[in-house]
């Protein structure tokens, strides 16, 4: 604790409190985790403060997520903000589910995951796009979590909803298994273009597996990153405990330091702490 920078992309979960089948295939982290487990396993490196991100428990779960999160105590770093689940293709269930959380200050932003959906044009849907919209409406920003060969779509979406902020989780999943980064990186470019999108440097050692530990092997990732989206643009995230599929949290933590060392440290400081507070307005 006391380290001085923001995590902003962090999971929580209890299997005994809620259902989360996705937990099935991954027997290694099926347990549960929390704050304390997180400071325990950080040690010296554990963030001074986290973003909670939904953890895709069971839809009717999402709000009792939520309350779970914010309801936790005790040593570790709690979830300075949360971005929670809510169903943007609904219609006026989605516009109630995000009034529910527009009563729950601690959320500031929203994530329906687009990595699972066969048609590649699912988030263009005009229910989906509706209920974009509706986040920005509401003053939520919008997490996008989706693979690389969804990224064209992912483009239009947020070409289509220019005032609802969005961050890109994982900096769009590259193909960092078989080091192809093309069309990543044109998709990347577009976005950035796109003034009302951030970029998560999160999950890069989970999609790269076990054998890229090298933090040269991202080189190529974030020197596109920062070219495209620049420093002022870009949070660190760790993906606890999904990381843990890869790398232990201080490995990554380590490795991204170090792929960030070049910057000035006000640069570097912006990646690390202040870009994440901007985003999701942290106190």
């Amino acid at each position: 604790m006391g380290t001085g920078f923001t995590d902003s992309h962090v999971h929580f979960w209890d299997p005994s409190l809620r259902r989360y089948p996705w937990l099935a295939g991954v027997p290694g982290i099926a347990g549960a985790h929390g704050p304390k487990d997180l400071a325990r396993e950080a040690g010296d490196g554990a963030p001074s403060r986290v973003v909670f991100v939904q953890a895709d428990c069971e839809r009717a779960s999402a709000l009792d997520e939520v309350d779970w999160v914010q309801s936790l105590s005790g040593p570790g770093p709690g979830a300075a903000a949360v971005v929670a689940f809510a169903p943007m293709d609904e219609g006026a269930r989605t516009l109630e589910a995000l009034r529910s959380l527009v009563a729950r200050p601690i959320v500031r932003g929203v994530r329906h995951l687009i990595q699972g959906e066969a048609d590649p044009d699912f988030c263009l849907s005009p229910a989906f796009l509706s209920g974009v919209r509706q986040c920005g409406e509401l003053g939520f920003s919008f997490d996008i979590c989706a693979r690389h060969s969804q990224l064209a779509s992912v483009v239009e979406l947020v070409r289509a909803c220019p005032a609802t902020a969005f961050v890109l989780d994982h900096a769009g999943k590259p193909d960092l298994r078989s080091n192809v980064l093309d069309p990543w990186r044109s998709h990347i470019a577009a976005m950035a273009r796109c003034p009302n999108v951030s970029c998560k440097v999160s999950g890069l050692v989970t999609e790269a597996g076990t054998a890229a530990l090298d933090p040269g092997r991202f080189v190529p990732t974030i020197s596109h990153l920062l070219d495209t989206f620049g420093p002022a643009r870009l949070l660190f995230g760790s993906d606890w405990p999904v990381v843990k599929l890869a790398s232990p949290y201080t490995t990554w933590l380590g490795m991204a330091r170090q792929l960030f060392a070049h910057l000035p440290p006000a640069q570097q400081a912006a990646v690390f702490d202040g870009n994440a507070a901007r985003v999701y307005r942290l106190v």
